[in-house]
């Protein structure tokens, strides 16, 4: 695919792409429509990089807030100017191995301000302010086509970045998901229904629509106790009608599954119920309770794995059952010791040849 119309990075490729870019000190600008997480992401990578972050909402300032303003210089009765308080200095650069200086909705940006950046993005200066060295730059906006307040991007500006288009994947996801304790009801539903991550259709008129971003609003509500009808007007506000009304009927028959903590105490090892969305939000119920007894060191840990891998192998089919091994091995990063689990042995001689391929 060579048409950058076409080509597309995930969150994951996007930050590997950044890391090369930034040895460089090539500036780099992400494109992406609403919601996608191209802010996260480089909030991501400079909390793995130990960067300090400088996020400036572009769209919000004006030509002399890139340049300064210019004041008399009684010392040598000259015009100096002063530089924005918001802009990397020496002294702020010298406390940090990488400093990133990102120009978030920068195509939003009326053009005098796009204009006053040229210089600042690829001379690393703009009149008499320098970036530090080591100050890496990066800029994010939405396409033009995705409704959004956006300016055309002049031609030099475009020319002087090297441009990645963000797409959504689920894994990538998964995996915030995950390290940021995003409900485990909209995991699970998402888990299941993978397409409902991402809607946004510029055509539509509808003011909702599912997003990452949303699907966090979601999780935020959901810690709540709410009545159900409130509950569901606020997730289709949050996410729109359609998806939001199917959410809500996965949520009401995942609420009938047994108790995940019953499962692994052994108490339970029977499904009765085999809706397909509500055993995906079981199986997410299951890691996330047992990450959960493992940071709290509970001492019989080894026993509840074992009742886990148990219960998948009665109770779902292969494809779940990889599932949910890939998610507790892989995406929890479970602590699994095959010498310590009586189950396990049949596990790996039954699933472990689908476990391996879907890691792969």
């Amino acid at each position: 695919m060579s048409d950058l119309s076409t080509r597309t990075v995930s969150i994951s490729g996007a930050k590997s792409a950044l890391r090369h870019a930034f040895k460089k000190r090539r500036p780099v600008f992400l494109w992406g429509p609403p919601g996608i997480g191209k802010s996260d992401a480089i909030h991501q990578l400079g909390a793995e990089m130990d960067a300090h972050v400088i996020d400036v909402r572009l769209s919000l300032w004006e030509p002399t807030d890139i340049k300064g303003i210019p004041y008399f210089n009684s010392t040598d009765s000259t015009m100096s100017w002063a530089p924005p308080v918001e802009l990397p200095t020496e002294e702020l650069a010298a406390k940090h191995p990488v400093v990133i200086l990102f120009l978030d909705e920068m195509n939003s940006a009326p053009p005098s301000v796009q204009a006053a950046a040229y210089q600042l993005v690829l001379n690393r200066r703009v009149g008499t302010y320098r970036l530090p060295d080591n100050v890496i730059v990066v800029a994010a906006g939405n396409r033009e086509a995705d409704k959004g307040v956006t300016y055309r991007m002049p031609a030099p500006l475009a020319n002087r970045f090297v441009h990645l288009e963000l797409r959504v994947d689920f894994d990538d996801w998964f995996q915030w998901a995950v390290a940021n304790k995003i409900h485990k009801d909209v995991v699970g539903y998402i888990s299941f229904a993978k397409q409902d991550l991402y809607d946004f259709d510029p055509k539509t008129a509808s003011r909702s629509f599912a997003t990452p971003r949303s699907w966090s609003f979601v999780s935020e509500l959901l810690d709540d106790d709410l009545g159900d009808a409130t509950l569901a007007d606020l997730v289709s506000g949050a996410v729109g009608e359609g998806t939001g009304v199917k959410f809500m009927a996965h949520r009401k028959v995942a609420g009938r599954m047994p108790n995940p903590s019953d499962i692994l105490k052994g108490k339970v090892k029977e499904l009765k119920v085999k809706e397909i969305s509500a055993m995906y939000s079981l199986t997410v119920s299951l890691c996330y309770e047992l990450k959960d007894a493992d940071q709290k060191k509970v001492p019989n840990w080894n026993e509840m794995a074992d009742n886990f891998f148990r219960f998948m192998m009665d109770n779902f089919e292969t494809e779940l059952t990889v599932m949910g091994a890939k998610i507790a091995l892989s995406s929890y990063d479970l602590p699994i010791d095959p010498s310590r689990l009586k189950n396990f042995d049949e596990f790996h001689d039954r699933f472990g040849k689908y476990v391996i391929a879907a890691n792969q």
